[in-house]
């Protein structure tokens, strides 16, 4: 019971600690606060990764005194294992390699992964987890299709605006952003099409665009949803 208790208090110690790394992640990005403080969030954040890689270590060894080595490799390589991982990583890898600055920047968004820290007690999280690998076939051929019609759509723009347009449709390379947007039904207004065909096919387009992301949208619905019923059923029983 004791024991349970200090786990219980350590797991909300972890939750207030990746909070205030989120907040003071947001607050470095304030040039004037950086400048003022940064001698004080570079302190914290070594003191944040102390305490994250010891809790990782503590996770790992947990795991091998309990299912022994099969235990510990199943926890590096789980979801939650890598999450672990990945949010104290790029510290380490930046005192021992010196990094570009603008790469350097880009592991630095790795520390917001310690947010998907906090699901790890999370039941909801587990009902969606479950409620998408039951659909992971469905979801799989979507991908696949949207894939598929990205492709096709870049393809068929840059042949109907490259001649109008060659320096915004210069390859069908370059035509997967526009095509990515357009059926994504964002559609940014950076790239457009010119040309009586281009207009036409992007009028088309956005159309099976809205039909492509429905399907992903209402297949994770409807598997949530029976997942929260199944769940009920569970706790009636």
């Amino acid at each position: 019971m004791k024991l349970k208790k200090i786990h219980t208090f350590i797991d909300k110690f972890i939750y207030i600690l990746i909070f205030l790394n989120v907040g003071a992640m947001i607050l470095e990005s304030h040039i004037n606060l950086r400048e003022a403080y940064g001698a004080s969030f570079y302190v914290f954040e070594i003191i944040s990764i102390a305490i994250f890689s010891a809790e990782y270590i503590y996770r790992i060894v947990h795991a091998s005194y309990k299912e022994g080595s099969k235990g510990a490799f199943a926890y590096v390589f789980s979801f939650y294992g890598l999450i672990d991982l990945i949010s104290i990583l790029p510290f380490y890898l930046n005192q021992l390699v010196k990094i570009d600055g603008r790469f350097f920047r880009i592991l630095r968004l790795f520390r917001l992964t310690r947010i998907f820290k906090v699901g790890r007690k999370s039941k909801s999280l587990k009902v969606f987890t479950r409620a998408l690998m039951s659909v992971k076939s469905e979801l799989t051929f979507t991908l696949f299709l949207s894939v598929i019609t990205i492709l096709f759509s870049a393809s068929a723009i840059y042949y109907l605006e490259n001649e109008a347009q060659p320096e915004k449709f210069s390859s069908i390379t370059e035509s997967i952003w526009w095509a990515t947007v357009s059926l994504a039904t964002v559609g940014y207004g950076d790239v457009y099409p010119v040309t009586a065909g281009g207009k036409i096919f992007a009028s088309l387009i956005s159309l099976v665009g809205i039909a492509i992301v429905a399907i992903p949208t209402g297949v994770i619905s409807a598997a949530f949803v029976e997942e929260i019923y199944k769940e009920r059923i569970k706790r009636k029983m």
